[in-house]
């Protein structure tokens, strides 16, 4: 089957309407690198948070072979298998982490710009570490999504930074000669007595948010472990592994960055025997009625689209997971007013807390 973009499923399909699997910035980044990428040898070419594989698959449409990938969201690995699947083009690419594997002496490097700073200098000091001196970056994004600072973070790591021309509302900076390359390392802090770390691009940074602090004054003690459902940098699983050092506890996310910065919180913590992190799609390797206790703290962000559709999805897995008479404990923004999907979805809900902008509830499985 030939390569279309009309093809490409976004995974899963219920985070939101205004959310797609192809926009103007993919198809930018693709003309302005059609040169370089048709000169890159095998396995030179690089593509970084491809959101459902167009990037990628475009690229492997031409010819390309070999193209390493990395996706921070573990649902755009999903998309990008079940999209090669699809356009028969499986076998092109490989998945990695952010690391010196991903690009060691990559020649062309096609990335979707993070909305985050720091996730951005994360990516180019890797790159320019450990890919190949004539390396080429094509950096694009949506001009809504772009800042002036962005270009100052890769002249930072490379000699020339040139900005194309806009297109359909997008654009594209093209790095090029790497210098000054450093592994990524996690920001430090500590807050309130805990070790916070977090890669870049994880919610809240080395900090602690207001709603996640409202959430651990309120938490309950678990007696046989609990999931820290969506752990962001870990700061619940391991107060709640500092507060009870019997138990264990699991950590899950989508997200790679949030899975590294939660490993490494549980480490300075000293309870990285105690909690265990995961990557995972919503608990998806969890059995049914498996938990007796789950603390989620819901995202409403996909990307750079503020969307509903996740938290709900949320709730209906955690309630799968939970054993009859589990508990849900959820902090969550006042305005979204999710108390009747969690009484829909998981069971009885009750307030337990509540300031200015957030409210914690406990909803019992019924």
């Amino acid at each position: 089957m030939p390569f279309s973009f009309d093809d490409l499923r976004r995974w899963p399909d219920l985070e939101g309407p205004d959310l797609v699997a192809v926009d103007a910035a993919d198809r930018l980044i693709l003309d302005e690198s059609e040169a370089a990428r048709a000169d890159a040898p095998e396995g030179g070419l690089v593509v970084i948070d491809d959101a459902y594989g167009a990037l990628t698959l475009a690229a492997a449409a031409t010819g390309a072979r070999g193209i390493r990938v990395h996706q921070d969201a573990l649902t755009g690995e999903r998309a990008l298998e079940a999209n090669a699947a699809r356009a028969g083009l499986d076998g092109t690419f490989t998945h990695h982490p952010l690391d010196a594997d991903l690009v060691r002496d990559a020649r062309v490097v096609l990335l979707r710009l993070p909305r985050a700073l720091r996730a951005l200098d994360d990516i180019a000091g890797v790159i320019a570490a450990h890919a190949h001196p004539d390396v080429v970056v094509f950096a694009g994004g949506r001009l809504k999504h772009m800042t002036v600072a962005m270009n100052d973070v890769l002249r930072a790591r490379f000699d020339r930074v040139d900005v194309t021309h806009a297109r359909q509302k997008s654009r594209v900076l093209v790095a090029r000669g790497p210098h000054d390359g450093a592994d990524p390392q996690p920001e430090a802090a500590t807050v309130d007595g805990l070790e916070v770390r977090a890669f870049g691009g994880v919610f809240a940074g080395a900090s602690i948010d207001i709603g996640t602090r409202l959430l651990l004054t309120h938490l309950p003690d678990p007696s046989d472990g609990a999931i820290d459902f969506a752990c962001g940098t870990g700061v619940v699983a391991a107060a709640w592994a500092l507060r009870h050092p019997s138990v264990r506890i699991l950590a899950t996310d989508r997200s790679a960055a949030a899975v590294a910065s939660a490993r490494a919180t549980a480490a300075a913590n000293g309870v990285g025997d105690r909690v265990e992190v995961v990557r995972d799609d919503l608990l998806a390797a969890r059995p049914d009625a498996s938990a007796s206790l789950i603390a989620l703290n819901p995202p409403f962000h996909s990307g750079g689209a503020i969307t509903e559709g996740i938290a709900p999805r949320m709730f209906a897995d955690a309630a799968r997971v939970l054993a009859p008479g589990g508990e849900l404990w959820t902090v969550w923004n006042s305005a979204l007013q999710y108390r009747p999907a969690l009484e829909r979805l998981v069971g009885p809900t009750r307030q337990v807390a509540r300031d200015r902008k957030f409210t914690v509830t406990v909803s019992t499985r019924r």
